[in-house]
């Protein structure tokens, strides 16, 4: 009987039919005891399939749904992440792009500064060459100046021998030249100051 119902819902392939071949078997009188307890174990066997195969598909539905909301989280929390990477990004950029600015700025300063200092340079070299052309460059700075303020022969040696100490050649600071301009020019003085003591 049950060969009968599964070949018969085999064949037809629709719980309807299968549901019309029961009923008709229970409405057949020549339907024996046995066949109907054969029916009623196939029902009971039927129905905990269908009841284990709903449960399992429960609880695959169960899990799909955990899934899906898990993976929704996920990709809320990557899109958090991605967004804020994408702002990180943006102010690098806009970072990146103030101190090329900035850099650039630093090069057109530098620029007007090296054309300030040509120009100035060459002022002073074309300066110099007339003062050469002229006489009135000798290529040192005016010794006098070291020797200003002094009013007595003290105070000249004192100042003297400052000077070579710090002008001496073997100096860091020394130079020959300028060592014999200051010999000559305490020389200088120390005799106007002898003159003026003899006077």
């Amino acid at each position: 009987m049950r060969e009968k119902i599964e070949r018969n819902c085999a064949e037809n392939g629709s719980m309807k039919d299968e549901n019309r071949n029961v009923e008709e078997m229970l409405a057949d009188e020549e339907t024996t005891q046995d066949e109907l307890q054969e029916l009623k174990a196939w029902l009971f066997r039927e129905n905990i399939r269908l009841a284990t195969a709903a449960a399992e598909l429960e609880e695959k539905q169960s899990k799909f749904a955990e899934e899906k909301e898990r993976f929704q989280e996920e990709m809320k929390v990557l899109n958090r992440k991605m967004t804020n990477e994408q702002r990180r990004i943006k102010k690098d950029h806009q970072l990146v792009a103030e101190k090329l600015e900035i850099i650039k700025d630093g090069f057109q300063k530098l620029d007007m500064d090296r054309r300030r200092l040509d120009k100035e340079w060459a002022r002073l070299t074309a300066e110099k060459e007339f003062m050469e052309e002229h006489g009135l460059y000798d290529g040192l700075p005016e010794v006098s100046v070291f020797y200003r303020g002094v009013k007595n022969p003290l105070t000249l040696k004192k100042r003297y021998k400052d000077l070579t100490k710090i002008f001496h050649p073997d100096n860091l600071a020394g130079d020959t030249e300028i060592i014999q301009k200051i010999n000559r020019e305490y020389e200088n003085l120390k005799r106007e100051f002898e003159k003026s003591k003899q006077a």
